[in-house]
């Protein structure tokens, strides 16, 4: 089974990214997750195209890129530009999910889609033998450091079924209130790969973290 730490630089110090960077880069993680508000979509700005290309400057680890902003359609090219292996939109933003999908394909990049937790599992049918990535998020997206929504589980066993009665190949991905504590089960019950924020970069040793959270 594909088993995946994917920590999100949200949690990290911005006045030192290239140290972060380099700190996931000697971890066990395998990607770097980026998070990217616009402040319409989600009640939070966060970054764009200039502090993407300074953390690919750094980064030896994929880029793991979640646009939580509206018409995600304009901006797929320049982000694949600034150095997004995977893009991952909301179901929720755009009117066509598979021209969006298409289009992030079109750039030579892995193409992902996510909902949030009041959107039901059900809306990513038609989409999940259409991507590389299914992205769950177990908190309302906008903020990190918010507590799991234990509901979480019982979604992803339907996300797992329609992949497995889709017989499609796309990873799971969960991104909200990760932890050592939840890691294992989130593991057990068929998630792939874990986005986790605070729980890697305000652990003392957050090295030892993702170790912990790939192996407990």
């Amino acid at each position: 089974m594909i088993k995946i730490i994917s920590p999100s630089i949200l949690a990290a110090d911005f006045g030192n990214l290239q140290a972060a960077c380099e700190m996931i880069n000697a971890s066990e993680a395998q990607w770097l997750h980026i998070d990217v508000m616009d402040g319409v979509f989600v009640p939070n700005i966060s970054f764009g195209f200039p502090v993407l290309e300074a953390v690919k400057k750094y980064s030896t680890k994929p880029l793991d890129v979640h646009l939580m902003i509206i018409h995600p359609e304009k901006y797929i090219s320049r982000f694949a530009k600034a150095g997004a292996d995977i893009l991952t939109f909301h179901y929720e933003t755009v009117e066509n999910p598979l021209e969006v999908i298409d289009l992030i394909k079109a750039d030579g990049i892995k193409a992902g889609i996510t909902i949030n937790p009041d959107v039901p599992v059900s809306a990513l049918e038609p989409f999940v033998d259409k991507v590389d990535l299914v992205l769950l998020m177990t908190v309302f997206a906008g903020y990190g450091g918010q507590k799991f929504i234990e509901e979480s589980y019982s979604r992803i066993a339907e996300l797992k079924e329609i992949i497995k009665r889709k017989n499609a190949q796309c990873v799971i991905e969960v991104d909200g209130g990760v932890n050592t504590e939840n890691a294992q089960k989130l593991f057990e019950s068929g998630v792939n790969v874990l986005v986790a924020g605070s729980a890697v970069f305000n652990a003392p040793n957050p090295i030892e973290t993702v170790h912990d959270m790939l192996n407990t």
